[in-house]
This record gives structure tokens, C-alpha cells and sequence, in this order.
């Protein structure tokens, strides 16, 4: 045995393992580097497991409600939170709602005692079925770690990738099914609403509502767990709406927890009754025997009650927009102003909204990192200034990249949804360029995870209203300033152009109008919609500008792209005010005011005949687009604004005068 060592092997042993002896220290109790550890305080796994997630600690001071000047209890608050989702989820043919317990049912060693639901209906008390003898389990506004373990442990197709997102599919509808979409006309609809030719508005009745409500309701009663998110729409908090969305699947609370705007503590303890509730069924279908119906798909909106019940789809679009929708109406009615357009303010406090169609560049225009971002794709304008109404931003992912788009790339981790995307199997890293499962790839994130957003997203009254259109055409020009009336005629008017292949594989471009450039959102007449925002921009000053992201020297095929240097440089001088210093002159047909320079961008292209090599050509063709904007017009002309009033002749004038 070595002498100074402090263990040697026994070379003798020829059999087994060497035998190995250790030498020992003077004092035994010496251990050097010593990293032991006070032993766990737990007897069984279950305890251990316990101890690793602490509980939450009291968030606030409970200051309301008050009961005769004494402050309610945090059970007696549990309590009415309880029976405030038991009553969201009651049945309108029976005298209670479900019987409704917090937590995960997996976790549960017991159901615990959970108090009696409330009455809500002074209907008769049916017999009792199995549905009433039997607890949902609420999972209330879980954190996103939590609904990744929901949606990861318990819906196929669920998936973290590389990033951190939480991949998951919507199932066999990957986009919005406006066909497929209801509102109830009723009394309160009946003259308010815009229903007939082009409204995006197809009415159902309140009995083919409540028959789908009943079976959505009944449907989510039936699991063993929903999901319940409590949130708010609108930064304004003057005017911002309680929500209260109701699912079936982690995929969607996660997606509404990041597009909604996330309540604090302390405005969840008070939130009590929603303005607004949803109910999401989606992963059952309609009857489609029932009136109205034309596929298992269906959304219905009844603004009397204040809900709205998907069934047949799981694409979590149909909720945002469906939000919209409402916001659409109810704001409006406070004589707000609701917009689908992006909006950005510079460090002066100048604010700029975007509108524009798929494809005109909304998104890259309105995002620039010399200038805050308020919202990409809803807003309020009131009294106050402009809010954006939605907490997060769903993006396009198809052909994502880098270099493109770097805050949507950065934006794509931990907390973010990625919808119906493909992945590598391995390394799970995202092929953005993938359509296998669709084109409509998105990815609904938070509106923090973009580092120049603006908290709270709210800001002043607008100074420039910037109509983006990609006129594959090639006659308009790059950039144009409008009087009110053009603003007008140009928002009702919402245009784009696509470009669509033909029969024989020709491309040419084809004219798309969306009125107010989000005719599938809107509940009012469009020209309700103009009128509020002329009104707005007259009031405090606003600019409206026309501007043609897409061709020049020729249309689609012959002439090419407007550059988007030369657009950012457009759009620069919009913000600095230098457009508004420049000589104009006025074109022919659509007696647009263009400027006759503009620094950084060459002075032929800013009328678009210079660059025409044939001449009848572009007459011809700016004719051609001429009548299609007062084919899309007709619809708007012969509408009254209340009981009395006509378009006025100021609008028509304003389109194409030839």
C-alpha cells in the first residue's frame, strides 16, 4: 500500500474488482470541499414535488369590493369570481350554471368543495342530467409556461421549436371563414348595422344564435376543464372593454392572452362582470339542420347580449377579428373612431396612421426603428388621441426572414404562438418558406417582445393619414396629397391591386376594393366610418396622402416595382413635414395634387406618365382603373346617413372625373 497516498489497489487480487483502501485523516471529522447539503425537508416525491413551485403571494390590497365599509375576504372574492364564470357558462334552459372548481384536474388528489352555483334564471329547474352532477374545472388566465405544459402534454401537433414558440396547428381551417360568420338582427341591429349588397354582415335571428350558444355551452360544460381568460381590449382606459374568453384548448388561451391586453393584478382582483364574452367550441361542429346554417362552421356575434360562439373551427383568428368586429360597433357609438391600420409616433410626439391592403407594405412602412410603435393592425381614435386596441401583433410568417424582418424574427420565442408552421423533426427549427400545411403561417405575440413599442400604446391626435395602395396597374403616382374629400372617397374606397393568374398563364393585374380597408371587420355603413374620420382629421389638423407602393412605367409585365428606398424616403418626408413645403401640380382623371420634386427620389417617376414609353397606353389604362373605382363606388351612392342625408356631391367629385 503506498505510504503517502490516500488509497492504493491491492494488486493481489486477481478476482473481481480491485479492492480499494482508503487512508485515514488524523481528525475524521475534516472533509475538505465539503458540499453537503441539509437534507430535503420531504417524505415522499409527491412533497418534493411540492416544494418546487412556491405559491403565489398576495398581490395586492383587496380594495373593492366593500361590503358595509369592510373589505371582502380573498375567499369571499374566489368565491364571487367563481360563480361570475359560473354564470357565463350557464345554460339558458336550466336554472343554474355548471358546478365550477379552480385547477388542473390532473393535479387534483380530490375534487374539493366548491360553492353551490348561483340562480340566473327564473326558468323552471329541468330534471337533473349527468352534466349537473359533474365539476368543470376552471383553468383561470394561466401563466404561458403553464399553458405550454396544457397544450404540450394534451393537443397533438403541439411542439416547442428552437426559439422557444410554442408551435401548434388549428386544425382543418387555417384562415378566417367569413362566409360562415353571423350577426344577429334584432332590434337593437335592425337600423344601426349595415346589411345588404357588399355588407360583410350576413344575419341570422336570436333563436339560431341561442340554439348554437346552447350547444357551444353545453359542449365546454362537458369537459373536464375549460379555459378562461379575463382580459381588456383598447389602452385607452377610459374607454377599453372587459373580455371574457372561454376555450377549450391551451392553443387559444395562449393566443388571446398575448393579442388582448394582459390585466395587472390588481385589475384582475376588481374585473367582475365582462362587457363581452366569447365561446369557443370550435372543435365541434354546428347542426348544420339549423336555420342559417350552410356548413359545421359557424360564428355568431348577438350584440344585444354581448357574445359571440365559434363552433367548427379552431383557427384562433376568428376571435380577434371577431373582437373587431364588436370594436367596430361599440366604439362608434361613443363617437370613437375604430381603425384596421398601423400606427407609429416620432420622438416630437408626430403620429401617423397606415392603412392598406395584404401586399401594399403596411407592416414594413409601419415599422421603423427611428419611430415608436403604437399598434400594427387595430386602433381607437377619441377624444383623447389614439389607442391601440389589441395587447399584441399577429404576424405573417411566410418566407420569413432575418434580414427582412428582424423585430417579427426576435419577436418569435418563448411565449409566442406559431401557428400552422413547419419545422425541422430534430432541431425544430422553423422553415419559414414551408407551405405545406398553408400559406397563412402566423405568429401571435405580445406587443413588448417589439423593442420600440410605445407602453401604454396610446398617443396623440394623428398629424399624417397615409392610404397605402399597390397599384399593379402602374398609374398612380408614388405619393399624392389629398383634401378631405379625396381622403374619403379614397378610405371607402380601400383599393389594391393583385396580381392574378389567367386561364392561358397570362398575369394581370386585378382591382381589389375593401372598404375602409377592412370591409370584412366593419358592422356600420362605411361611410359612417368616413365621415367620423374627416371629421377627425378637419379637427386637429390631419394630412391625408395616397400612396402607390406598387408599379411604374408600366403595369404588371411590363413596367416594374417602385423602389422601397424611395418609399421610405416618401414616407420620411411625410414625417418631417417637408412634403407639405413642395410645389403640387394635378393630374388628369383622378385630380390627384403631386409634388413636382422630392429629395432622394428621381422627379420623373413622381408623375406616373413620364415613365409610360407609350402614352395611349397609360390613358387607356388609367381610364380602365377610372371606371373601376366608380364601378366600386356605385354600392356607396344612393346610401343615407340616417334618415335624410345623401353622399354628399363633395365625395363623388373627389373620385375620378372623366
Amino acid at each position: 500500500m503506498a505510504s503517502n497516498g490516500e488509497f492504493s489497489f491491492d494488486n493481489k487480487r486477481k478476482i473481481g474488482l480491485p479492492k480499494i483502501q482508503t487512508q485515514k485523516t488524523e481528525d475524521e471529522n475534516v472533509v475538505c470541499h465539503d458540499d453537503s447539503a441539509t437534507p430535503v425537508k420531504a417524505q415522499t416525491l409527491d412533497e418534493l414535488h411540492s416544494l418546487q413551485k412556491k405559491k403565489s403571494a398576495p398581490t395586492t390590497p383587496i380594495k373593492s369590493p366593500h361590503v358595509f365599509g369592510v373589505a371582502v375576504s380573498e375567499e369571499e372574492r374566489q368565491k364571487q369570481q367563481l360563480q361570475s364564470i359560473s354564470a357565463s357558462l350557464a345554460s339558458l334552459t336550466r336554472e343554474t350554471g355548471p358546478k365550477v372548481v379552480k385547477g388542473d384536474p390532473a393535479r387534483q388528489a380530490e375534487t374539493p368543495k366548491v360553492q353551490q352555483p348561483v340562480h340566473h334564471h327564473p326558468t323552471p329547474a329541468l330534471n337533473i342530467s349527468d352534466s349537473g352532477l359533474k365539476f368543470t374545472h376552471i383553468l383561470y388566465n394561466l401563466s404561458p409556461a403553464e399553458l405550454y405544459e396544457q397544450a404540450i402534454k394534451y393537443e397533438k401537433g403541439s411542439f416547442i421549436t428552437s426559439s422557444g414558440a410554442l408551435a401548434t396547428l388549428s386544425g382543418a381551417k387555417t384562415g378566417r371563414s367569413p362566409r360562415d360568420k353571423r350577426v344577429v338582427r334584432d332590434e337593437t341591429t335592425e337600423d344601426d348595422l349595415w346589411w345588404g349588397k357588399g355588407s360583410p354582415n350576413i344575419e341570422m335571428d336570436e333563436q339560431t344564435f341561442l340554439i348554437n350558444r346552447e350547444r357551444a355551452v353545453d359542449y365546454l360544460c362537458s369537459l373536464e376543464k375549460v379555459f378562461v381568460n379575463d382580459q381588456f381590449l383598447n389602452w385607452d382606459p377610459n374607454n377599453r372593454i372587459k373580455v371574457r374568453i372561454v376555450s377549450a384548448r391551451a392553443y387559444h388561451s395562449l393566443f388571446m392572452h398575448n393579442m388582448c391586453i394582459r390585466p395587472t393584478p390588481e385589475e384582475l382582483e376588481d374585473f367582475g362582470t365582462p362587457d363581452f364574452t366569447i365561446y369557443n367550441a370550435g372543435q365541434f361542429p354546428c347542426n348544420r339542420y339549423t336555420h342559417y346554417m350552410t356548413s359545421s362552421t359557424s360564428i355568431d356575434i348577438n350584440l344585444a347580449r354581448r357574445e359571440m360562439v365559434i363552433l367548427g373551427t379552431q383557427y384562433a383568428g376568428e376571435m380577434k377579428k371577431g373582437l373587431f368586429g364588436v370594436m367596430h360597433y361599440l366604439m362608434p357609438k361613443r363617437q370613437i373612431l375604430s381603425l384596421h391600420s398601423g400606427c407609429n409616433m416620432g420622438k416630437e410626439g408626430d403620429v401617423a396612421l397606415f392603412f392598406g391592403l395584404s401586399g401594399t407594405g403596411k407592416t414594413t412602412l409601419s415599422t421603423d426603428h427611428n419611430r415608436y410603435l403604437i399598434g400594427d393592425d387595430e386602433h381607437c381614435w377619441s377624444d383623447h388621441g389614439v389607442s391601440n386596441i389589441e395587447g399584441g401583433c399577429y404576424a405573417k410568417c411566410i418566407d420569413l426572414a432575418r434580414e427582412k424582418e428582424p423585430d417579427i424574427w426576435n419577436a418569435i420565442k418563448f411565449g409566442t404562438v406559431l401557428e400552422n408552421v413547419v419545422f425541422e423533426e430534430h432541431a425544430r427549427e422553423v422553415d419559414y418558406t414551408d407551405k405545406s400545411v398553408t400559406e397563412n403561417t402566423r405568429a401571435a405575440y405580445p406587443i413588448e417582445y417589439i423593442p420600440n413599442a410605445k407602453i401604454p400604446c396610446v398617443g396623440p391626435h394623428p398629424k399624417n393619414v397615409i392610404l397605402l395602395a399597390c397599384d399593379a396597374f402602374g398609374v398612380l403616382p408614388p405619393v399624392s396629397k389629398l383634401n378631405l374629400a379625396q381622403t374619403m372617397y379614397h378610405f371607402i374606397s380601400g383599393y389594391t391591386a393583385l396580381v392574378a393568374g389567367t386561364e392561358d398563364g397570362i398575369k394581370e393585374p386585378t382591382a381589389t376594393f375593401s372598404a375602409c380597408f377592412g370591409a370584412a371587420f366593419i358592422m356600420l355603413h362605411p361611410t359612417k366610418y368616413a365621415a367620423m374620420l374627416a371629421e377627425k382629421m378637419q379637427k386637429h389638423g390631419a394630412t391625408g396622402w395616397l400612396v402607390n407602393t406598387g408599379w411604374s412605367g408600366g403595369s404588371y409585365g411590363s413596367g416594374s416595382r417602385i423602389k422601397l428606398a424611395y418609399t421610405r424616403k416618401i414616407i420620411d418626408a411625410i414625417h418631417s413635414g417637408a412634403l407639405l413645403k413642395a410645389e403640387y401640380k394635378k393630374t388628369e382623371v383622378f385630380g390627384l395634387e403631386i409634388p413636382t420634386a422630392l429629395e432622394g427620389v428621381p422627379s420623373e417617376i413622381l408623375d406616373p406618365v413620364n415613365t409610360w414609353p407609350d402614352k395611349k397606353a397609360h390613358k387607356d389604362t388609367l381610364l380602365k382603373l377610372g371606371g373601376l373605382f366608380r364601378k366600386n363606388f356605385e354600392v356607396f351612392t344612393n346610401y343615407k346617413i340616417g334618415s335624410d342625408s345623401n353622399l354628399t356631391e363633395e365625395i363623388l367629385a373627389a373620385g375620378p372625373n372623366f
